[in-house]
């Protein structure tokens, strides 16, 4: 993803999930392509932004906690965080925090 995402007003909600990747491919590309483009369908959903430099980032924007849960639970996104902890991650993290302010300048 090479665009900011056009967030509303706050507050809202982010999740930022910070990871290490495991060796190779093995699936890990079309996966992530998948949730990109599944998570962007969910009710709630803002945005999303990532980046990979060997640490990863991936920082999805949502309108509440309940839009987050709901995604935790869908049926497909649990798949992936199954072979993301079997053979995709050496480590990862998941922050959920709360945006208060947003500001910048650009497009």
């Amino acid at each position: 993803m090479d665009a900011i995402a056009d967030t509303p007003s706050p507050p809202y909600y982010v999740t930022i999930f910070t990871s290490l990747r495991t060796p190779g491919d093995q699936g890990y590309d079309e996966m992530a392509a998948r949730m990109a483009q599944l998570s962007s369908e969910q009710p709630g959903f803002l945005g999303m932004e990532a980046a990979r430099d060997g640490l990863g980032l991936t920082l999805c924007y949502w309108s509440d906690l309940e839009s987050i849960a709901n995604w935790r639970r869908h049926v497909e996104h649990t798949e992936a965080r199954r072979l993301g902890r079997e053979k995709w991650y050496t480590e990862y993290r998941v922050r959920i925090a709360r945006v208060e302010r947003d500001y910048g300048e650009g497009a």
